[in-house]
Formats: C-alpha cells, sequence, structure tokens
C-alpha cells in the first residue's frame, strides 16, 4: 500500500526553518508519522534533494534544543526529504512537481504557506497536475485575506477544489498545550463552570504583548496592522474558547460550533462605538531590554498610519455573558512578551472578615500561555497569627506549573500537533469557514468606525505599555490592566 506525502509549499522560507522542520523532525524522532512518509519541499529557490537536505540540517542545528539533536535520526530524517523548485504563479511548473511526489494513492496533506496572491493560482496548478483529489487535504497558513470579501475570495477558491472537510485553517495559537489546557480546565473540573459566567465573572483580560518591532516583517505588517495580524485571528479563538458552551463532545464539529456561537454574539463596534471602546497606537522611539530603538516609522522609512497597538472593550451579548466586558491589547514593542487570560471574579457578596479588619480582594484566574506556560488561581489565606488586633486576610497563589508538574512529559511545540493532525485528518483545531468570515465581519466594523470618527494612532515610547488611553479604556469601568 502507498505510502502518503506532505507537501510543503514555502519549503525555504523563515517558518520552514524555525517551526515546520524542527516539528517534523521532533514527529519522526518520536515515531509519530509512517517509516514511510516522504515529505516534499517546494519553492521558488534552485535546489535539488541534497539542497534542500542541507538547508534542514542547518535548520535543524540551530534550531533544535540540544537534548533533541540525535546524529543517526537526523540523518534518517533527512532520507525522508525531497525537494522541487516552483515558481506557485506558473502553472506549467506543476506537472514536474507531480512527477516528483511520484505515486499519490497513499494521499497528501498539503502545507501552504505562501503570499495569499499565490493561493489562487497554486489551487489552479494543482489541479491541473492532478494533485487535489478526494485523498488531498491542504493546510492554509494565515493571513487568509485582509477583509471579509478578501478573505471570501480566497475561500472561493481554495474550495473550487477543496471541500470544507479537507481543508484546514491554521491557527497554531491553538496548538498551544495551554490552550488545550483552558479546554481541560472549563470542563474537567466541576469548581469551575458553575462560576463561569456573568454571576461569577466580573471581566476578561486577554493580553498578547511583543517586545519587538517589525523584524523584517515591513512588507507585510505595514499593510495589516496589530487588528488584523492579532485580534482578527488569535485573540479572537482565545476569546471564544474562554466564552463558548461546553460542547457536546470533543470533535471538530462540536467545538466549532460553539466557538462560531460566541464569534457571532459578539457586540458589534462601528462608529458609534468605535472611538469609545477602542484605542489605537503606534510606537515611536524608546528603549526595548535596556537598548534605545526607533519608532515605527523610522524602521519603515517612510509616513505611515497603521497601529501597532490595538485595546479593545468587547462583550459578548449572550445570556451568559450578558454585562462581562472583554478587554483586548495586543502591541508591538511592549515591555514584555506575554501571552496571557486573565479572568477577574466577582468579590464575595458578604465578608464576615470586615469587623476584624481583614481586606477581601475578589478571586483571578492567570492562563499564561507565553513564555512559560501555567495557570495560576489567586485566593484569600488568612495570616497565620493570634489575630489580636484584627485577621491580617492575604492572596496567596495556587500554581500549575505545566513544566514541574509534567516534567517526565516532552514539551510540544504547536506546530508539531497542527502538522500532525494535517496528515492524519483531524481538522479539531483548525479553523471553519463560518468562523473566520465571523472574525473578519467584527473586525471589519471596527476598521470602518476608526474611519468614520477620523481615528489616527496615537503615540507611545517604545517599552511602554502603550498609549495612555488604553490605561483610561480600563479604569473608566475601575479596572487595570494585569501586566
Amino acid at each position: 500500500m502507498a505510502c502518503e506525502t506532505l507537501l510543503l509549499f514555502g519549503a525555504t522560507g523563515d517558518l520552514a526553518r524555525r517551526m515546520l522542520l524542527p516539528s517534523l523532525y521532533a514527529l519522526h524522532a518520536d515515531g509519530l508519522i509512517k517509516d514511510c512518509l516522504q515529505i516534499v519541499g517546494t519553492a521558488r529557490s534552485e535546489l535539488d534533494d541534497a539542497g534542500w537536505q542541507d538547508f534542514a540540517k542547518k535548520a535543524l542545528e540551530e534550531f533544535l534544543p540540544a537534548d533533541r539533536k540525535n546524529g543517526d535520526l537526523l540523518a534518517t530524517f533527512l532520507e525522508r526529504l525531497k525537494y522541487q523548485p516552483l515558481d506557485a504563479s506558473k502553472p506549467d511548473g506543476f506537472p514536474a512537481l507531480a512527477e516528483k511526489i511520484g505515486d499519490t494513492s497513499g494521499g497528501i496533506a498539503i502545507f501552504l504557506s505562501t503570499a495569499p496572491s499565490l493561493f489562487e493560482p497554486t489551487i489552479a496548478g494543482l489541479q491541473k497536475a492532478g494533485l487535489a483529489g478526494d485523498n488531498v487535504r491542504i493546510g492554509l497558513e494565515k493571513p487568509l485575506g485582509t477583509d471579509l470579501d478578501s478573505s471570501r475570495e480566497i475561500n472561493d477558491a481554495v474550495a473550487a477544489a477543496f471541500p470544507e472537510e479537507r481543508t484546514f485553517r491554521i491557527d497554531h495559537y491553538l496548538g498551544k498545550e495551554t490552550v488545550q489546557n483552558l479546554l481541560a480546565l472549563r470542563f474537567a473540573n466541576m469548581m469551575f463552570e458553575p462560576l463561569w459566567n456573568a454571576n461569577g465573572i466580573d471581566h476578561v483580560q486577554i493580553t498578547v504583548s511583543e517586545t519587538v518591532g517589525l523584524e523584517g516583517r515591513v512588507g507585510f505588517y505595514d499593510g495589516a496592522g496589530a487588528l488584523r495580524d492579532m485580534v482578527q485571528n488569535h485573540m479572537l479563538q482565545l476569546l471564544s474558547l474562554v466564552a463558548m458552551e461546553p460542547p457536546a463532545d470533543l470533535n471538530a464539529t462540536a467545538v466549532r460550533d460553539e466557538k462560531v456561537k460566541v464569534l457571532r454574539s459578539l457586540r458589534k463596534i462601528d462608529s458609534d462605538s468605535a472611538a469609545t471602546h477602542t484605542v489605537i497606537g503606534q510606537y515611536g522611539a524608546g528603549a526595548s531590554k535596556g537598548e534605545a530603538v526607533p519608532g515605527y516609522v523610522d524602521e519603515l522609512g517612510k509616513p505611515s498610519d497603521t497601529e501597532t497597538f490595538v485595546a479593545i472593550k468587547a462583550h459578548v451579548d449572550n445570556w451568559r455573558w450578558q454585562g462581562v466586558p472583554f478587554y483586548l491589547r495586543t502591541g508591538k514593542r511592549l515591555p514584555n512578551r506575554q501571552s496571557e487570560i486573565f479572568i477577574q471574579f466577582k468579590k464575595v457578596p458578604h465578608s464576615i472578615f470586615a469587623k476584624r479588619g481583614g481586606r477581601l480582594t475578589a478571586n483571578k484566574l492567570v492562563i499564561r500561555l507565553q513564555p512559560e506556560e501555567y495557570i495560576r488561581l489567586l485566593v484569600m489565606a488568612k495570616e497565620p497569627g493570634l489575630d489580636r488586633e484584627g485577621i491580617t486576610l492575604r492572596e496567596v497563589p495556587l500554581d500549575l506549573s505545566l513544566t514541574s508538574a509534567f516534567a517526565g512529559t516532552r514539551r510540544r511545540i504547536a506546530y508539531e500537533r497542527l502538522l500532525l493532525d494535517l496528515i492524519e485528518g483531524d481538522p479539531t483545531l483548525f479553523v471553519r469557514r463560518d468562523e473566520v468570515e465571523a472574525q473578519w465581519e467584527w473586525v471589519d466594523a471596527i476598521r470602518a468606525g476608526w474611519a468614520a470618527n477620523g481615528m489616527t494612532p496615537k503615540q507611545y515610547g517604545a517599552g511602554s505599555w502603550g498609549p495612555s488611553a488604553a490605561i483610561a479604556l480600563t479604569e473608566r469601568d475601575g479596572v487595570s490592566w494585569h501586566d
């Protein structure tokens, strides 16, 4: 019986070097992919098999952890690799790619990491070369458009060859271990679900902050900005996992059905509310990690109104979350690199400790996704003592460090899980078309609201937490950002 092929477009790009090749090597080293699986790479670079194998070897030497390097395993992994140069914009090159792949009866899993402008000609080329049959799945790396219309155009082009059940839209945040643990935390523990609603939760904060600036992404980022680069995909996916109803089962249809209900329940932010519910900023010169860094326009080399920071006050209009604000914040050149979900519970309805001097603080739950991964519940406890001068209560953390709690278990990076799921055909952690379109509808309304109100980014110093208006966004509600 023929074995499957994994076909990587963009095989000489930065994503392949840093993430895809190390992930595939890890799956190979742990025996999680079949011995006969061949990995075919393609890109414009004029390489042969040996040239791409050398490229992969150098990438693995640079990006693999020291404890994962093994000369024998590396040699057998490199034997899997084949390469075919291809200009995806020219359909006449695809028959040679098909010839390189050879027997396709075992099926093909395609990972497409190219410019969105190449999606349509790539799909057409795959069809023409017989590489889009019923046994072929395609994984699409973002960006998938710049607004709802362009997203639909891309999805229509893909759907012409690949029906929804064979289309895997990638959001690498969904492959992170802590994101998976969010589902376990909510739906495997009785203590949280009765409080996971407007009766128990005061507000939710989701922060994805970066310390870097443009870092070589000039061409893409200046046409996208923080809202389209981070909020439209990663942050709305995190919000939907926090806010979703319990699915009937842990399968692709049930989980994604519940996520899309949340996305469709997001209250629209438009021309009437954009100025009061959103803040946009652009970093100026400042300091990052103790070093002076230039402002965005200096890095870019020209004037720009692209936002590098956005803060949003969002609402999910359904019974569970009525009246609970969701504060979203993301930006570049911020003080720390972190991704976290912060749940602020409500205060107890009556304090029995007040007359004895005990001051209560409402419970908090911190789910940190990166750089370290942990779940921390902050609870009230009494300080030891005889309490003759009053009771002293203090907030103490109950920590679940995933690194230490599962010290004997190998940690997986997101692309290991996603590539394996693509190869095996499990769509649970991939984004369905109706999710993408619901996300774009909400984001497009915000952008239209910015335009209607003539909003332009407020400058903030590199190394700060964004414009002062972002602080005011929460302080008006008596809330402070969790830094």
